[in-house]
Order: C-alpha cells, then sequence, then structure tokens
C-alpha cells in the first residue's frame, strides 16, 4: 500500500497548491490513500465544512487536525457530518468528533490515528502515549494492521519519543505542526516509518505559511499585528510511504517537496 501524507495546509494558498499539485502526486506514486493535516485551512485557523468538502473534492482521503480544531465554531457543529475528519484522540472523551478512523483502500484497510503532543502546546489533552498504544491495539485487534499516526506537537523530543513508542505497533509515525520539513525520515527497527515534521502546503516566501513583512513586523515591534496568509509560490511538503499490506511493517518512506509557483 501507498499512502502519501501532507503537512499542515496554510489558508488559501496552501490548499490552492494542494489542488494544483495533488492529482499529479497521487498519479505518479501510484497513491492508494492521500493523508492530509487541514487543521490551517481556514486562513491560518481550523478548517471548515465546506474546505473539508473541498479537501475530499480533490482527492484528500482524511483530514488531521491539531491545536486549531475548534478555531472555526461551524465545525464543532459539524464534526458529525465528518467521519473521515479527526480532531487529536486524546482530546477528552466529551470533544466532539472522533479521533480515529478506517478506510478501505486498493489494497486494504487503513487506519488513522490524530495525537497532539502536550510539551509547550496551547492545549490541555491527555497522555498521547497511552492513548495513541490504546488506540493502535484496539486497531489491530479489529483486523487493521497498516496504521498512520499523525502527531501534532512542537516538541521534536517528543515527537521522536512516539516514533519509538509506536515502533512495530503503527505502520508509520509522521509529526506535523512546525510547518518546517525535517530530514530524519527513517524506518525504525520494528518497521515502522518515521519523520519529524512533514513540512507544509503554503507559501514559499513566507514564515511557515504567512506573509513575512507582516511577521517581521509582529517581531520587531512586539506589537499585536494581523498575520495574513502569503501569497505564491507555494510548496507542497510531505512524505510517500510504501507499506507491505501482509504485515503492516513500511518498506520505504520518501519525502517530497513540490514547488507551486501559481495557483
Amino acid at each position: 500500500m501507498v499512502v502519501i501524507f501532507l503537512g499542515d495546509v496554510v489558508g488559501e494558498t496552501g490548499r490552492k497548491a494542494l489542488y494544483r499539485v495533488l492529482p499529479e502526486l497521487r498519479a505518479q506514486y501510484a497513491a492508494d490513500a492521500v493523508v492530509v493535516n487541514g487543521e490551517n485551512a481556514a486562513a491560518g485557523r481550523g478548517i471548515i465544512p465546506r474546505l473539508a468538502r473541498e479537501f475530499f473534492d480533490n482527492g484528500v482521503d482524511v483530514i488531521t487536525l491539531g491545536d486549531h480544531a475548534w478555531d472555526q465554531n461551524e465545525m464543532i457543529e459539524a464534526m458529525p457530518e465528518f467521519p473521515t475528519v479527526l480532531r487529536p484522540f486524546n482530546y477528552q472523551k466529551d470533544t466532539p468528533g472522533i479521533g480515529s478512523c478506517i478506510i478501505n483502500t486498493p489494497e486494504g484497510k487503513l487506519g488513522v490515528i490524530s495525537l497532539i503532543g502536550r510539551t509547550f502546546m496551547p492545549t490541555k489533552a491527555d497522555n498521547p502515549f497511552l492513548h495513541g498504544q490504546e488506540e493502535a491495539q484496539r486497531l489491530n485487534n479489529e483486523g487493521v494492521n497498516i496504521i498512520l499516526v499523525d502527531m501534532h506537537a512542537e516538541a521534536s523530543s517528543e515527537k521522536i519519543s512516539m516514533g519509538y513508542h509506536l515502533d512495530g505497533l503503527v505502520s508509520a509515525v509522521i509529526g506535523t505542526h512546525t510547518h518546517v520539513q525535517t530530514a530524519d525520515e527513517q524506518i525504525l527497527p520494528g518497521g515502522t516509518a518515521y519523520l519529524t515534521d512533514a513540512g507544509m502546503c503554503g507559501s514559499s516566501i513566507g514564515v511557515i505559511g504567512r506573509d513575512k513583512e507582516a511577521v517581521l513586523k509582529a517581531q520587531i515591534t512586539t506589537l499585536p499585528c494581523k498575520l495574513p496568509i502569503g501569497g505564491f509560490p507555494a510548496v507542497v511538503s510531505g512524505v510517500v510511504i510504501d507499506i507491505d499490506e501482509s504485515c503492516g511493517r513500511a518498506r520505504t518512506i520518501q519525502r517530497i517537496n513540490i514547488p507551486c509557483n501559481e495557483p
């Protein structure tokens, strides 16, 4: 099974870049599934139902979220309509929506789990290590041996720790949140593909997807400033993972960074 995972989609620029690049990307790698972190899709903060539908219409199979999951009120109410839009699984149990799903692909079932870290993160959540392990084991018991985990966290140490914690239990642990792609892709000893951060789909001439002049003004003056989304050119970043569907072990993991000069 070939799975494409793409990092945080940032605003309109990131969405347009994603929609332009994804059809060819999916065809190039003969991908069986595409998972995308969409927690910055709506002007950089959260996602709304209309945009979730756009993602699915343009070839995305599962959307994961993160600390901005509830920045758009209309998505809170609409979560029951979207069984493949995942808020972090380790949010409190009474939180709207779900944190994992199973989808059918041409090569069998794929389980996806969304987790959020706690180190330096502006959100309260339960222990991702305990909840992630418990949910992965539950999916295994249901006959799902291919599982991808989005570990949405600030601290690289927390993400690396999660990779080792779930090594051999899931097929891949891919980090998100920092919008800056790391270069440590690897197959861990137990067969789990790992990358500390997938990067982003967004402006490549901004500051993690935001307009650089606005960010610089905020940094220099320390005054509150609006931080609009940066424009084109953009980049679409993530990984392509080839997984042995018979056992769930990853064969290869390849980083991708695709420039997109215009919408």
